[in-house]
């Protein structure tokens, strides 16, 4: 089976890398760490993006003074390190030793180091892994009594990548129920286990909510819709900049307005119909350029559940996006905004994104009442106070497990 073939090639991969590891480890005990920690994150980037935000929220939650993060990737921007630091966790970029093709033995020299590290801790440590490559290579030595978390957001690379490193993992958290089904049929199909169906837990991401909830979003003067989020493939910003040029010959006044880095993704013909505000990292400036738009637009082509759908549903936006992911779980026509059903079909998205847009800015009472109905959904359903109890909840289980006190 596929599952026993990767575990055999991880097996002769860490025969030949043994040297190295024990390198790392006689240079752990010469350079040591100077203080005990209980728990150990391993995140890839502090620059802005919906999965950092997630580890930022986490690191939030359950973090400390007592806990410290590793990055191990170079970071395209610094826009959520202060945060992280706000966590009270301590900060380590290794990237520069970590994130470097050239020098890749230096990878796997860290990988001792840090398990040494992690390993002769006086009190056992839990070891939390946000979809980290270096953390799944690190896993293999770490000591069997240490518990290893790992979140995983999506079926992607790492839904590959983890399977040899399966029998490390004490608890995988998923963000999404179809997520966990996908995996479970991928577990299938390699022939992995059934025991490991049972170690995964679902914890819907959250978010910071208004401190002040709004009554509605929908009596603006100019109708906005607004995209938050990267100009990646999947993201499929040319169908909005599409949907933006259609809609400007029959009514200009509608803006179309994009928080990201997307304007190089964007088509040059479609340019012109677009305000590109770029990466904002402020959250007052973020809640205000939320505040100012009638609903958001997703037509990506896959997605778990965008944590930008909470953030816009809590401040009354109508949601238009494909039905992708987790999202049709949340998402009813005309009571919190529409679906794309046909998100495959590029031109059909187009269509139905442009006709939904127009039949919101020509019924204001419908909008009034899908931006209630999404800020009284979004408090019920996505706050940060469910959020944390759920990873304080899976910490202290897996510490009762391990005899951790």
């Amino acid at each position: 089976m596929k599952y026993r073939l990767l575990l055999f090639k991880r097996w002769i991969e860490d025969i030949l890398m043994a040297p190295l590891i024990l390198l790392g480890k006689v240079l752990a005990k010469r350079y040591p760490l100077k203080r005990e920690y209980e728990i150990f994150f391993f995140f890839p980037f502090y620059h802005i993006g919906g999965a950092e935000k997630v580890h930022l929220n986490i690191a939030k939650a359950i973090g400390n003074k007592n806990c410290i993060i590793f990055f191990t990737r170079k970071s395209q921007n610094d826009l959520f390190y202060r945060e992280f630091a706000a966590s009270g966790c301590e900060m380590r970029d290794i990237s520069k030793y970590t994130d470097n093709k050239w020098i890749y033995f230096v990878n796997i020299i860290f990988r001792g180091l840090i398990a040494a590290y992690i390993n002769n801790q006086t009190k056992k440590p839990v070891v939390f892994n946000g979809q980290c490559n270096f953390g799944y290579k690190l896993s293999p030595w770490i000591s069997k009594r240490i518990p290893q978390i790992e979140l995983i957001h999506s079926l992607c690379s790492f839904s590959y990548i983890r399977i040899p490193f399966l029998p490390f993992i004490s608890r995988t958290v998923m963000i999404s129920t179809i997520r966990i089904q996908e995996h479970l049929d991928l577990y299938r199909s390699y022939g992995i286990p059934h025991r490991y169906d049972k170690k995964i837990t679902f914890i819907m991401n959250g978010i910071e909510l208004p401190l002040q909830r709004s009554e509605s979003n929908s009596d603006k003067k100019e109708f906005t819709v607004l995209y938050v989020g990267r100009g990646t493939t999947e993201k499929r910003v040319h169908l909005i900049g599409e949907a933006a040029s259609l809609l400007h010959e029959t009514s200009p006044a509608i803006r179309f307005v994009f928080m990201g880095d997307v304007e190089a993704a964007m088509p040059e013909r479609y340019r012109s119909h677009c305000v590109f505000l770029g990466n904002q990292s402020d959250a007052e400036e973020i809640n205000r350029i939320y505040l100012g738009a009638s609903a958001l637009i997703l037509v990506s082509d896959t997605e778990g559940f965008p944590m930008v759908v909470m953030e816009a549903m809590a401040r009354g936006l109508a949601i238009l996006s494909t039905a992708v992911g987790e999202v049709p779980l949340h998402i009813k026509d005309g009571v919190n905004g529409y679906l794309l059903n046909d998100f495959l079909n590029e031109k059909a998205v187009v269509t139905e994104a442009k006709n939904h847009i127009l039949q919101l800015v020509e019924n204001p009472q419908l909008l009034h009442s899908i931006a209630a109905n999404n800020i009284d959904y979004a408090y019920h359903h996505f706050g940060m106070d469910r959020f944390a109890e759920e990873y304080s909840n899976l910490f202290s289980d897996v510490k009762k497990e391990y005899s951790i006190s």
